[in-house]
């Protein structure tokens, strides 16, 4: 009898580990729009205004914050879940609505701030070339604004991935949520130190003056290396603006019934036309969430624009 016990525990666990698997791949899925604006914003965040041999310090620091975020939200996610689970999909689409936000309030400031951005580039540089500047309390504040943006992205992945496995038992939604959890935290800032060394490894590399065939080889690579970081952050500030209005245009697609159902009658009449019906069909639901995130984000940006200034018109008068 207890060896019965012992394999039918075996069994469950066995079972148990392969539905964490699979759950956990298309949980990752699901947060792979967000894990990239979360790569993105963390690398522009950590890369520019810091010393190069204090940069993966700071990384390190903010790695820990990004943890322990994780280690708060997810039980909260699970009583929410256990007790309100009706709460998740408001919850999902509050969620994608300040994504959209977010993402269309980071075009506006670059469009509207240019001169604003620059003049704090040359006062940040100005700054941490003055030896009478506190270094640490800059370090300080860099690494406090990077955990408060980790703990609202960490917050979407972890709601997203719940949502993705809101009717499994408890045991499968706890161990999928611990392993999204490490998982993205350890991907994301394994990336953004790599990201945030690209230029110092070049450097390293055009060391060499020696005349050697190899030499001239490490300089090339060292050169193109420090060109391609900065092209790097553009790519990823685009690609990290172009996910939050697709994860957070699919969360509201998705929770607007009206709005799915047109998604599914636009994708069928896409899938008849003939020869490109699969790519139509493939790329016309992608295209309705980007829409639907940048038009939801735009209003949401205009109307608290405009919140403001009434707000200041009535404080002024």
């Amino acid at each position: 009898m207890a060896g019965a016990s012992l394999l039918t525990l075996l069994d469950d666990i066995a079972m148990l580990l392969d539905d964490v698997a699979v759950l956990s791949k298309v949980a990752a899925k699901k947060t792979a729009g967000v894990l990239g604006d979360d790569l993105a914003v963390n690398a522009e965040q950590l890369s520019g205004g810091l010393k190069a041999d204090r940069e993966l310090p700071v990384v390190w620091a903010v790695f820990k914050g990004s943890m322990l975020n994780k280690a708060i939200l997810v039980p909260i996610a699970l009583l929410l879940s256990y007790f309100l689970p009706v709460v998740i999909m408001p919850l999902l689409m509050i969620g994608g609505a300040y994504l959209c936000y977010e993402g269309f309030e980071k075009v506006w400031h670059a469009y509207a701030h240019k001169a604003e951005q620059s003049q704090h580039k040359a006062d940040l540089i100005n700054a941490l070339n003055d030896p009478s500047v506190d270094i640490k309390a800059y370090e300080k504040d860099k690494i406090s604004g990077a955990i408060r943006t980790d703990f609202i992205l960490s917050a979407e992945i972890i709601i997203i991935a719940l949502g993705t496995i809101a009717t499994q038992p408890i045991t499968t939604q706890i161990s999928v949520l611990i392993f999204i959890a490490i998982l993205m935290t350890v991907g994301v800032y394994g990336l953004v130190a790599g990201i945030v060394k690209i230029d110092d490894g070049g450097l390293l590399l055009i060391q060499d003056k020696s005349a050697s065939l190899w030499a001239k080889f490490k300089r090339g690579l060292g050169y193109a290396m420090i060109d391609f970081a900065p092209k790097l952050m553009k790519f990823l500030a685009i690609a990290g603006t172009i996910a939050m209005w697709l994860v957070g245009g699919s969360l509201i697609t998705h929770g607007v019934e009206s709005l799915h159902h047109i998604i599914e009658a636009t994708t069928s009449l896409a899938a008849q036309v003939s020869v490109i019906g699969g790519i139509l069909s493939a790329i016309t639901p992608l295209f309705i969430d980007l829409m639907v995130g940048f038009l939801l984000g735009a209003l949401l940006v205009f109307a608290h624009l405009g919140f403001n200034s009434m707000k200041a018109k009535l404080t002024s008068s």
